[in-house]
């Protein structure tokens, strides 16, 4: 765990899946807790195969407040397990469009939509919806709505986690309304699949991830998605190597 505060820790779990103790309340991130296997998937579409287990049992996370669901159409973001878990969580937070298909206790955000949660004791975690973009340039119309979020509250870090997003135009984005940035929870591993966008990335690589880390000005890094998955191309080791090069080794906090 990555104890980053009084009032926040990460716990990384493996693939995009991280719990974030945040000002009281329990967020976690697009979960994925299936065994390794394959998933193929309709229409052509090139299948996703997982090659590691989750370092957690759904059943020994403990209380989870809301789920930050980045989006619900790819199994390396939201795994059969995770969508089961979601019938017990009493809000998931994602896009719109995935809110209308998930049904339940989903709810969508706009882009920089936000929601206020009551925080025990008194006070509110404020989620902001942070835009995301999984691909190049008009990526959404093959990979779909994807949103990041940001988390703010009095007295309280501000917690960006990006979401499979491969933009840095998105970041600076986020970095013109709410840096410097306390903390970012950053997807990373440029995954990549050849038959989509000629294998353009999909998410960042781990260089994006360091210049990212500037244009935020994040004092703390904490990667997810960089591990699990056939298709992510590069790895813990890669993000160091890049974080070091980019003079930022020290902002980073492996799980």
């Amino acid at each position: 765990m990555n104890q980053l505060g009084d009032q926040l820790s990460v716990q990384v779990f493996g693939g995009p899946t991280a719990l974030i103790e945040y000002g009281g309340l329990r967020f976690l991130t697009d979960p994925t807790f299936d065994e390794p296997g394959h998933y193929a998937r309709p229409n052509g579409r090139p299948g996703l195969t997982k090659t590691a287990p989750s370092s957690v049992n759904p059943a020994d996370l403990g209380r989870v407040d809301a789920v930050l669901l980045s989006h619900d159409e790819h199994p390396d973001n939201l795994d059969h397990s995770g969508r089961k878990l979601l019938a017990d969580v009493p809000l998931t937070l994602t896009t719109s469009s995935g809110a209308g298909r998930l049904g339940g206790t989903a709810k969508g955000l706009e882009t920089w939509e936000t929601i206020e949660l009551a925080r025990p004791g008194g006070g509110v975690v404020t989620v902001t919806a942070a835009p995301a973009l999984h691909g190049p340039e008009g990526a959404e119309k093959v990979t779909g709505d994807v949103t990041g979020f940001v988390l703010t509250g009095q007295g309280l870090p501000t917690v960006y986690v990006s979401g499979d997003n491969a933009s840095l135009d998105v970041v600076r984005q986020v970095a013109d309304r709410f840096g410097p940035v306390d903390t970012a929870v950053l997807f990373a591993g440029a995954p990549r699949l050849k038959p989509v966008f000629d294998g353009a990335l999909l998410v960042l690589d781990s260089a994006l991830a360091a210049e990212a880390t500037r244009i935020l000005d994040a004092r703390t890094v904490v990667p997810v998605h960089i591990d699990s998955w056939d298709h992510f191309t590069e790895g813990r080791d890669d993000l160091v190597a890049a974080f070091t090069a980019a003079g930022l080794a020290d902002r980073l906090q492996l799980g």
